[in-house]
């Protein structure tokens, strides 16, 4: 997921930007709340993590704005205030959830994971196309062939590229749709990274796992049947 970390204590903004990136989403990191409206509207975020108690602009100021707007952007509230009013706030004015803190960097995790899943219409925590498989836990993909059932773990950006995909099966996503998801600010692209990422991510599950639609992008296939085993015959790119 590309994540949008609105956070003024810069100790705690840097650790969980980390905790992020540890597990494979692409973060940007704002200190205060108009520099966050500026980011949402250059930037399609996933998620966003927002502060209250923030400088230039409140984080339930932020929020309204967003609503108001029309964004209807996935936010958690990550903040110290823990009064039932202030929370009841919180939600009223249109956050996703309310994480207290201090928090532990699993729990936040699995409430992106939920954020991630209510927004994609999905209800189960695997994210699946029929044949192909995700386990965003684990990171561990599956896929049902001719020749039985192949799993592998994949990298953090294996998993940041195939979670895109699975996320909108059918749908076709251009290089720049997927680095957008897959790399923050400031962390450098080489010009063929996607390439690499879905060479490897073949490897391990095979060739027909993610298609190519040349001078468009890449996808993977809505709901169907078990795709040809991990050593079927190479697939033109």
């Amino acid at each position: 997921m590309r994540i949008l970390l609105v956070e003024d204590d810069r100790m705690l903004g840097a650790a969980t930007q980390q905790s992020l990136r540890d597990a494979a989403h692409a973060v940007d990191w704002v200190l205060d709340g108009e520099s966050a409206l500026t980011a949402v509207k250059s930037t399609p975020y996933e998620a966003m993590l927002l502060d209250l108690g923030l400088p230039k602009r409140d984080g339930l100021s932020v929020l309204q704005a967003l609503r108001q707007g029309g964004n209807n952007l996935p936010v958690i509230i990550v903040t110290a205030r823990d009064g039932v009013d202030d929370r009841i706030r919180g939600l009223d004015l249109g956050a996703d959830d309310y994480l207290i803190k201090p928090f532990e960097s699993g729990e936040l995790l699995a409430r992106l994971r939920a954020v991630a899943r209510r927004k994609g219409g999905q209800g189960q925590p695997v994210l699946s196309n029929g044949s192909l498989s995700l386990d965003p836990t684990t990171r561990e993909a599956s896929v049902d062939s001719d020749a039985g059932t192949t799993s592998a773990r994949l990298s953090a950006r294996e998993y940041a590229l195939l979670h895109a995909l699975l996320l909108r099966p059918g749908a076709i996503l251009s290089r720049s749709e997927l680095e957008e998801r897959i790399y923050g600010w400031n962390e450098e692209v080489e010009s063929n990274a996607v390439e690499f990422l879905i060479h490897g991510i073949r490897k391990k599950l095979g060739q027909t796992s993610i298609k190519n639609v040349r001078g468009v992008g890449w996808m993977v296939d809505r709901e169907g049947p078990a795709l040809p085993g991990p050593q079927a015959e190479r697939q033109p790119d």
